[in-house]
């Protein structure tokens, strides 16, 4: 079974999130900020991480650019899932090296077929 780990500073889209991911049969971990993220990641790397990006203490483009430039983690699945929607922002979230980039509010169909796809 994969783990998944939700990082969001929203507790209702962090339920809501994780809610969808543990009906599709995933474990899940949620954490509230990117620090709490990257202490979580390298205690037990997750399989997938789906990411905010503006969260206090450090951001999503932060996580993911650190996730991607570690060797140990680089080869996790980044899924950057925003409310921030201008081609820009989609645009920089994949040069951190996201792998995806859902904006908010998604339909949960597109979430869990990118996860799964990801998973593979």
């Amino acid at each position: 079974m994969s783990t998944v780990l939700v990082v969001d500073d929203s507790s209702t889209l962090r339920e809501m999130i994780a809610g969808l991911l543990l009906k599709a049969g995933l474990t899940v971990l949620e954490a509230k900020d990117g620090s709490e993220a990257q202490a979580m990641i390298q205690a037990s790397p997750p399989d997938l991480v789906v990411l905010d990006i503006v969260m206090p203490n450090m951001n999503g483009y932060e996580l993911c650019r650190w996730i991607k430039n570690n060797a140990t983690t680089q080869s996790i699945p980044v899924i950057i899932c925003s409310s921030k929607g201008e081609e820009f922002d989609r645009y920089w979230g994949m040069k951190q090296g996201a792998d995806a980039y859902i904006t908010k509010p998604f339909r949960p169909d597109d979430m869990i077929s990118t996860v799964r796809q990801l998973l593979r």
